[in-house]
């Protein structure tokens, strides 16, 4: 996970080890592929990202977009979802978060986007860190690269 956003990220080190971070679906008001860090290895990650809105970079939340997780402004760390669809809400001035930045926009899937739709319709279960929202069994991420 944070190896993907060293290679996402300008800046980061690419040399991190690599991680295997377990999928959870997150399908509130908008349908995506939430992929979040795993507890155990949070003391791996990067320190908080600042907040990179819709409005300055000109990205979208469309289809295939990669987009950090993020609890409020300038606290992104190693949590991104996958969109499904558009997704404006997610966007600057979108309602998807209450105080209305919206959620960074970094990069895009550009092949495999029936294996993305594919694990959003993966069972869930009760167990795992995210209750119902957690896959079961888990998927792991076992390689993530940048051309």
């Amino acid at each position: 996970m944070c190896a993907l956003l060293a290679i996402a990220l300008p800046g980061r080190d690419a040399a991190a080890q690599p991680r295997q971070s377990p999928i959870v679906v997150f399908d509130v008001e908008i349908q995506v592929i939430q992929v979040q860090t795993d507890a155990a290895r949070r003391r791996d990650q990067f320190p908080p990202i600042p907040l990179e809105r819709t409005s300055a970079t000109g990205l979208k939340h469309v289809d295939g977009t990669l987009s950090m997780a993020r609890s409020g402004p300038d606290t992104a760390t190693g949590s991104f979802s996958i969109v499904i669809g558009d997704q404006p809400e997610m966007d600057f001035g979108g309602r998807r978060n209450p105080d209305g930045q919206g959620f960074a926009a970094f990069g895009r899937v550009v092949r495999g986007m029936d294996v993305v739709k594919a694990i959003q319709a993966s069972p869930t279960g009760q167990r795992g860190p995210y209750g119902t929202e957690s896959l079961e069994p888990p998927i792991r991420i076992v390689k993530a690269y940048r051309r």
